[in-house]
């Protein structure tokens, strides 16, 4: 059989959807390959979220179809979240593309990549849909040995004035709880050591088929499993946030201690806007919750600036709500304005450029802080999941500790370790920090 190359775009979600479409064409003979020039049939799944990741997706896919005229390459394959939102569209402007498979299609991955000659019909872009893989679907994992995504629930019923996702996703839907746990325990048999749960809504894992507290139940039968070290939950939802979800993140010792709670802003204004609700002080309530009951616990969060009707006076008292919070990781995106959303109609739109300096100017704020909160862990002694040769330097060796997500957050950036000691990627080794910078910390193994 021919060999597939693949380009993953975008979140740790389409990864998923792209090993699951890797493992059924592995498991229908096709060989993946990593080159690109190697490839008779090249897939690229796609990103549709916002604008810079849509501009990507295109030049991508432009970049490809070269190897259509310079390479072996003789099909093209699009999928994913773009094709999802554009598929007409794509098709008048892309004849290149032999293929174009959505979001919900992906199962047909192998007749896309076959000698079929007509593209498969689009399922309507917005109606309700029903795929998500289970534990039996094969999948060819890009994740390093040791971690692996699990993916609980697809789709998102949120509405968040902002977002396309419901656009492309379709509405919310869990996996069951069986299916769930059997891909764990497959995966810790496999040598898995870190599992992180993901979903467009974790925190509402369940609540589709009538249990409220789902994912926490989910949680701790994981705990259970005996070979998974580290369990990380992605994509929380802040009104969800119970104190049963806490006390379990608090009481199970596998659970790392981390917590990522897309916030977006802190005016009550923008926030309303937002349809999301909430204010300052009510966010502010649920940090110091989160605190109390894990007194250790890292926090991410993600924010948007330059949203319609944002001014400076909104602006500074999201400035002023990150002083206060002082969160351990923060990322800042400029608004997109998405058609088919709330927020594309919205007046007052904010210009590119006030949007990137405030972007810059909380960048710049949260800097300080992160800075700040890494000096405080010099001399301290972590436990690290140790990943190998540091990206940044072919001269340093890097790990994690529990607070940092792999891609996302910084890296221990590791100088030193008994002369005797051969460390394994994939182990857990003790590291006293005996640096920090803004993001990134620097230590010895010990």
């Amino acid at each position: 059989m021919s060999k597939v190359g693949f380009v993953s775009l975008g979140c740790p979600k389409n990864l998923v959807d792209s090993e699951v479409m890797m493992g059924k064409l592995k498991q229908a003979g096709y060989e993946i390959t990593s080159n690109p020039e190697e490839a008779e049939t090249i897939v690229v799944n796609t990103c549709g979220f916002i604008e810079a990741a849509k501009q990507e997706s295109i030049d991508t896919i432009l970049e490809v179809a070269e190897l259509k005229h310079s390479g072996k390459t003789r099909r093209i394959v699009v999928a994913g979240c773009l094709v999802e939102r554009y598929r007409d569209e794509l098709k008048k402007e892309l004849p290149e593309v032999d293929f174009f498979l959505g979001t919900n299609e992906i199962e047909e991955i192998v007749e896309a990549v076959s000698d079929v000659r007509n593209p498969l019909q689009s399922s309507i872009v917005g109606s309700n849909t029903s795929y998500i893989y289970s534990f039996d679907t094969p999948r060819l994992r890009a994740t390093p040995p040791y971690m692996a995504y699990v993916k609980i629930a697809e789709g998102c019923d949120r509405p968040c004035s902002f977002c396309a996702i419901p656009l492309m996703r379709g509405s919310f839907r869990s996996r069951s709880f069986d299916s769930v746990l059997c891909e764990v325990e497959s995966l810790a048999e496999q040598g898995v050591k870190e599992v992180v749960l993901i979903a467009q809504d974790s925190s509402r894992y369940g609540e589709d088929w009538g249990e409220k507290e789902g994912l926490a139940k989910l949680i701790r039968a994981i705990g259970k499993i005996d070979t998974i070290e580290w369990i990380r939950i992605l994509y929380t939802y802040p009104t969800h946030i119970s104190d049963e979800f806490l006390d379990v993140i608090a009481d199970t010792q596998k659970a790392t201690k981390y917590l990522d709670l897309p916030l977006q802003h802190a005016s009550q204004k923008i926030l309303r806007l937002m349809r999301r609700g909430g204010n300052r002080r009510s966010l502010e309530k649920l940090i110091e919750r989160v605190r109390r009951r894990i007194p250790n616990i890292t926090i991410r969060t993600t924010f948007i600036v330059g949203f319609p009707g944002e001014t400076e006076e909104d602006f500074e008292e999201l400035i002023s709500f990150v002083r206060n919070c002082e969160f351990d990781n923060v990322g800042v995106f400029t608004y997109s304005d998405e058609e088919g959303t709330f927020a594309f109609e919205l007046p007052d739109k904010v210009d590119a450029r006030t949007a990137k300096r405030r972007r810059a100017e909380l960048m710049k704020e949260q800097a300080k802080i992160s800075k700040q909160k890494n000096k405080q862990k010099i001399g301290q002694t972590f436990r690290v999941l140790f990943e190998g040769v540091s990206p940044e330097s072919d001269l340093l060796f890097c790990g994690r500790h529990e607070g940092q997500m792999r891609d996302i957050d910084g890296y221990i950036l590791i100088n030193r370790f008994p002369e005797d000691l051969k460390p394994k990627i994939g182990e857990f080794y003790n590291v006293r920090i005996t640096r920090a910078m803004e993001y990134d910390l620097v230590g010895e193994i010990i």
